[in-house]
């Protein structure tokens, strides 16, 4: 077993970790701050426009511009609700002590809402707090708007922002905490490996897409129906964006600029490579054919998977997480849905969920020196058992709470259009408008 003080080495780069308190007084490090304000927009970029313009090609012409709608309001209202009081849930480590469980193990406290006791010159490791909250909110901005592909072109405006609202609260405030919250924090006492996120944001959004594709049911005509992507080209602007703004998302994450955002510059980079080596051979032995669509998708598949590895692994196992994290991702997008008759629209679950879950295990394995890991002493079968644990918590409660909060508002205001809404499209139903007029 990973020794504690090993984990807390190996965890003491990661958001919003408490080991960096030992720092609080550090002189300002200008080159630190100017990388991570820098990642903050690029990670702000991969979302709008990237995640828009990927999601967005790949429905039909009458809804694309919901999704930038939607997209728009969830980053508004998640800015506020985060500053107000959700970085505080994550950030606040009041009540925590190594290895201890409680209340504060699953959620921070509230001594941080509306920034309370932080101003232009509070420094954590050298960097203002604001831009590292800065940089916590893009990544709480693009969670909730990634499960949105699971239930698109079927949920109405109103319901959307709201759920992403409590959505926000309620699931990935917490989870943030648990996986983030360094020393006291649920999965940190388990020894949990993840650097940027596979846990918090891609099997927690790929879980509350599914949730949300089987309480709204599926479109109207689906299977039967042809829906085929509108625009490809836009998905693969799209994919690109997503892919050059992912460096911001995981080589932002050391909140430094040193040597650990070099070796996450690389695995990201070579991890996505694989990603997309191993989507184009499978759908070649498979269909006989390589589609745009497969290489964009292959790209994704790579960067979910390498999310929480990045920092921890090697050159070697950056390939091997992305070919095989995308290989797994193929056969869940050419087979999960249809056999078991789920609607998830634009394959959010296959690709972030089944992806993240992949990229975690894999984590496990090739963090060990022996292939090319950098976490000494670790044992490959026992962290895989912490790597399952961490998954298994984040699967159930973000399932429950998805749940919950996605009936209450269907009791209330309702989730989804209409038959007639629907077929006419919710660029024109939720917004009076058209993406394209003759």
């Amino acid at each position: 077993m990973i020794s504690r003080s090993l984990v807390k080495l190996a965890l003491g780069s990661l958001l919003f970790t408490p080991v960096y308190a030992f720092a609080a007084d550090a002189p300002f490090d200008a080159a630190s701050t100017v990388w991570v304000m820098i990642s903050a927009i690029l990670v702000l970029i991969m979302f709008i426009p990237g995640l828009a313009l990927f999601y967005g090609g790949m429905i039909r012409a009458k809804n694309i511009l919901s999704i930038f709608s939607q997209f728009f309001a969830i980053a508004a209202v998640v800015g506020i609700l985060w500053v107000s009081f959700v970085y505080s849930l994550v950030a606040d480590t009041t009540g925590m002590t190594e290895g201890s469980l409680n209340l504060y193990s699953f959620v921070g406290g509230l001594s941080k809402a509306f920034m309370h006791g932080i101003s232009e010159k509070t420094l954590i490791a050298g960097v203002p707090e604001y831009v590292i909250a800065v940089f916590g909110m893009t990544f709480a901005m693009i969670t909730p708007a990634i499960a949105v592909g699971g239930y698109a072109e079927r949920m109405k405006f109103s319901a959307v922002v709201l759920f992403g609202a409590f959505w926000l609260i309620l699931v990935y405030g917490p989870l943030a905490h648990m996986v983030w919250g360094g020393a006291g924090a649920i999965m940190h006492n388990w020894g949990v490996l993840d650097f940027a996120g596979g846990t918090a944001v891609h099997i927690n959004s790929g879980v509350a897409a599914l949730v949300g594709a089987l309480i709204l049911g599926k479109r109207k005509g689906w299977p039967t129906a042809s829906m085929p992507p509108h625009n490809l080209v836009f998905t693969m602007i799209g994919a690109a964006l997503l892919w050059a703004g992912w460096f911001g998302f995981n080589v932002g994450s050391a909140l430094a600029a040193n040597t650990t955002a070099g070796l996450v510059l690389m695995t990201t980079m070579i991890a996505t490579c694989g990603g997309i080596v191993g989507w184009m051979l499978i759908e070649k032995a498979m269909t006989g054919h390589v589609t745009s669509l497969g290489l964009a998708s292959g790209a994704i598949a790579g960067l979910v998977g390498i999310t929480p590895a990045a920092a921890y692994v090697g050159v070697f196992g950056a390939i091997a997480i992305g070919l095989i994290t995308s290989v797994c991702c193929f056969f869940a997008v050419t087979g999960l849905k249809r056999k078991f008759g789920f609607d998830d629209a634009l394959d959010v679950f296959a690709l972030h969920g089944i992806g993240g879950m992949v990229g975690g295990v894999l984590t496990g394995i090739f963090a060990a020196p022996a292939l090319g890991g950098n976490i000494a002493n670790l044992v490959i079968g026992s962290q895989v058992v912490i790597q399952l644990m961490g998954i298994g918590l984040t699967v159930v409660y973000c399932g429950f709470f998805t749940w919950l909060i996605l009936t209450v508002i269907d009791k209330t205001i309702g989730l989804r259009v209409s038959t007639e809404q629907e077929q006419q499209g919710l660029d024109v139903s939720d917004h009076n408008e058209k993406a394209y007029n003759p």
